[in-house]
């Protein structure tokens, strides 16, 4: 029988399926210059999927498909839609008008994969989880750099960003894009609510950007992003999204955001060092993302904050 008549079960164990999901049209390419297959993606996200829940765990996430490839029409997709497969898993969350809505979250790479069939490329995720979604675990101060500034601008910043958080008492880890910018990452006990942990993110970034108007800008506004880097603090505000660690990127070169540690990041030459060839070592190693444990974001914490404002 031909695999066009088989069943998704019967192909199970064909060499176009990854754990154990049939990938439609495997030799699609997706990334058409770099020669990266939907079969290529798919394998990927089956190595990672493990690495990717033990750094990120099961948050409500959206997804960028680019079902023809990244040449093609590119979307996000944050709601679960018809014939969406069940390895992603379902979660309703309120919205802003209280509309409720339907989400995804992955629980491992079998949902992983399972996205990946469907055409997607990249996977940006809550700042919380989806087990306490009010409660939010990881914040993220997105550096994202000018047109006209380099990498090493944007390294300077990340440094600058790390010191200025020890100062206050708080530990994070850098992860690399694969674009042009990097994230300080800071993981935080979940024992503060939104409006706590997003006010702090945004007194932190208009700190630095007070202290070094020259170089930074908290604002979003294009104009004032102009010879500057624009410290990101929106990531941490209620159902925003935040590339999530080793997702590929929609991008020529089919590049990963890779955690770093800081040793590493040093001698960086690109916010896309890393590609799906040369991950697979990275598996092998400790992952500088679980090196940062939790922290509480607390009265000290607070208290430094304000001090270094005075």
């Amino acid at each position: 029988m031909s695999k066009k008549g088989r069943s998704p079960e019967e192909r199970a164990g064909d060499d176009d399926a990854v754990e154990g999901i049939v990938i439609t049209h495997p030799d699609r390419e997706l990334f058409p210059k770099a020669g990266v297959r939907k079969i290529d993606i798919a394998r990927y996200y089956g190595r990672v999927g493990a690495r990717m829940s033990a750094v990120s765990g099961a948050r409500p996430v959206s997804l960028l498909r680019c079902p023809a490839g990244i040449d093609g029409e590119c979307f996000f997709q944050k709601h679960a839609g018809k014939g969406f497969p069940e390895a992603l898993t379902r979660i309703d969350i309120a919205e802003k008008d209280g509309e409720i809505a339907e989400y995804l979250y992955v629980t491992g790479p079998e949902g992983y994969v399972a996205a990946a069939q469907m055409g997607t490329i990249e996977f940006h995720g809550w700042a919380a989880r989806a087990d306490r979604l009010e409660r939010p675990d990881r914040m993220v101060f997105d550096l994202d750099p000018d047109e006209g500034l380099g990498f090493a601008e944007t390294k300077r910043a990340a440094f600058d960003l790390k010191a200025l958080l020890s100062d206050i008492g708080l530990e994070a880890y850098a992860m690399v894009t694969g674009g042009k910018g990097i994230h300080v990452v800071v993981p935080i006990r979940r024992s503060v609510g939104w409006e706590t942990f997003t006010t702090f993110a945004r007194t932190l970034a208009h700190l630095m950007a007070d202290e070094q108007p020259d170089r930074f800008t908290a604002a979003m506004s294009k104009e004032k992003r102009k010879g500057r880097i624009f410290i990101d603090w929106l990531r941490n505000e209620r159902g925003a999204t935040a590339i999530l660690p080793y997702s590929a990127r929609a991008r020529p070169g089919a590049p990963v955001a890779t955690p770093v540690t800081w040793d590493e990041l040093k001698d960086l030459k690109s916010a896309a060092a890393f590609g799906l060839e040369n991950i697979a070592e990275r598996l092998k190693r400790d992952d500088p993302a679980l090196a940062v444990k939790p922290q509480t974001l607390g009265k000290t914490a607070f208290g430094r904050l304000e001090k270094r404002i005075r």
